[in-house]
């Protein structure tokens, strides 16, 4: 790709930029500009960059905060052209295959999505027969999206330079997609009479929430075709070696070769504008507790829409900050860290796993399971030993009740100490309760026991937006229906000059290898500015 490197730029002329968070999108964004010359500064107020997909490790085992699988590795990957470009070496990885096993409810044999597209075409035919028509629309609809997605466009576009960029990246097989922008998967179900069938449709639900934070009735068409073929070659879904962390170290190491900063444990508790202009930021060192401002050229908020509107306050714009009021809840996770005896893991496991357990039960509060399994050698757990990662969905306000709220603010007024007591304890037994479910129904899968269970930990909403700094610790985005995808979402650009939106509020959504797309096209507008 095209960019000065650090020595073709004089530094001392370069634009600040002020990057708020090191997740993958904020790293990604500020190792690309430190390598194109620009004075970079990250900041994060966790111990680790990495965010969403960054780990933590407990007597030995190492487990991968939230994001467990990798797009976008292999060539002409998204991850592999910036790697490139920044001149450091991929981490070693995997294939998963297959990307999933899906288990329905009373059902002992899984769906596989397998790599190869021909097994898993005969998989599909097999599991839900007479639904082929369907399968073959989102293959073609996803060969015309990879291919448009692969001319870097600039989706949604906000000014002339943008528009150029899209219209660059149009061919004649990227019409086709058109008569589609506005349906749901739904909506094709129901076109070719599979409304009904209720275990594609379960299925589906099950994989689209993964990705898309909603349903097939919801999510829109030309994202799940994306979502749904992405783990078939030449493509496919990665397990990398280590953890998941070693996107994010090799991602801060040339951030820092190229003469970029990382501050971690830094508060940015507020973004500065002056005549619709970003102006610099407000830092807090959490150690210290000192406050200053850092002027800056540009900022990339690599945080929710909803937390950029806390950072702008007063400064966010109205219509804007209406648009974000609107948005539908968006989804919080509860995860289990487990690690185990390697008796618990079943002979031949895959390393991604599915479960629903009731047909009749909503995809949610652990009534569903998606699964991470460590490998033999992976650098995940000691010998003999493995881990299990297992996340549901979950409603925030669950966790973020009305008393919860009344308790933080009697807390910070110093008052009523015995309800803040007993919020805790409330709280805690919730996470007790949903803990001992969630093993429950592992074990009906895992060897799960009192001799093979070594390790047991979990997270919840609340537990990710401490780490993470995530409004209400929810988790994947704002869900891509049609009014929030591609060419109807948040664009890079929001409307103060200078200040730039990455992450999965973004297009084309969450993963790493999404929030990477929104990196480097805000890379490219920034540039484009000069």
């Amino acid at each position: 790709m095209p960019g000065m490197s650090g020595n073709q730029r004089n530094r001392h002329q370069a634009p600040h930029v002020v990057v708020i968070g090191a997740g993958i999108g904020g790293l990604t964004a500020g190792a690309l500009l430190a390598h194109r010359g620009y004075s970079v500064l990250v900041l994060d107020q966790a111990l680790v960059p990495g965010g969403c997909a960054s780990t933590f490790k407990r007597q030995g085992f190492t487990f991968d905060v939230g994001a467990t699988q990798v797009a976008g590795l292999e060539p002409g990957g998204i991850h592999h052209r910036i790697f490139a470009e920044l001149g450091i070496d991929l981490p070693p990885a995997t294939h998963c295959d297959p990307a999933c096993a899906v288990y329905l409810p009373g059902e002992t044999e899984p769906i596989n999505v397998w790599r190869d597209p021909q097994r898993w075409q005969a998989e599909r035919q097999r599991q839900f027969p007479g639904s082929e028509p369907f399968w073959q629309l989102l293959t073609d609809l996803f060969r015309y999206s990879w291919a448009f997605q692969s001319r870097d466009p600039v989706l949604p576009p906000r000014n002339l330079w943008d528009l150029w960029q899209l219209t660059k990246a149009v061919r004649s097989d990227t019409l086709l997609t058109l008569p589609h922008t506005f349906s749901t998967v739904g909506d094709v179900l129901r076109g070719y009479g599979l409304a009904h069938d209720r275990r594609l449709r379960t299925f589906l639900d099950l994989q689209l929430k993964l990705y898309s934070q909603v349903n097939a009735e919801e999510t829109a068409l030309l994202y799940a075709a994306t979502a749904l073929g992405v783990s078939q070659e030449p493509q496919g879904l990665f397990h990398l070696h280590g953890s998941m962390q070693a996107l994010s170290d090799r991602l801060v190491a040339a951030l820092e070769r190229d003469g970029g900063k990382l501050l971690m444990r830094h508060t940015v508790e507020a973004v500065h504008v002056e005549n619709d202009r970003v102006a610099g930021v407000a830092i807090r060192n959490q150690k210290t507790e000192d406050v200053w401002t850092e002027p800056a050229d540009h900022v990339v908020a690599n945080v929710t829409v909803q937390n950029l509107m806390d950072l702008l306050g007063e400064n966010a714009p109205r219509g804007y900050q209406r648009r974000v009021e609107k948005l539908p809840p968006g989804s919080g996770a509860f995860v289990v860290y487990l690690g185990v005896d390697e008796r618990a893991i079943p002979e031949d496991c895959p390393p991604h796993l599915q479960f629903l357990y009731d047909y009749e039960g909503a995809i949610a509060e652990n009534n569903s399971l998606f699964v991470s399994v460590s490998r033999p050698g992976d650098g995940r757990a000691p010998v003999g030993k493995a881990t299990i990662i297992a996340s549901s969905f979950t409603d925030t306000s669950l966790w973020w009740g009305e008393g919860e709220a009344e308790g933080r603010r009697q807390k910070a007024e110093g008052k009523n100490q015995k309800a803040e007591l007993e919020t805790q304890t409330s709280y805690d037994l919730l996470k007790q309760r949903y803990t001992e479910a969630a093993i429950a129904r592992l074990s009906q899968f895992f060897n799960l026991n009192d001799e093979t269970i070594l390790h047991v930990e979990a997270a919840t909403p609340r537990t990710f937006a401490h780490f993470t700094g995530r409004d209400q610790g929810t988790v994947g985005g704002i869900g891509q229906r049609v009014p929030t995808f591609g060419p109807f979402g948040f664009a890079n650009r929001t409307p103060i000059r200078n200040l730039w939106l990455v992450g999965d509020s973004t297009h084309p959504g969450e993963g790493t290898a999404g929030v990477s797309y929104s990196a480097l096209t805000t890379v490219r507008q920034i540039e484009a500015r000069g």
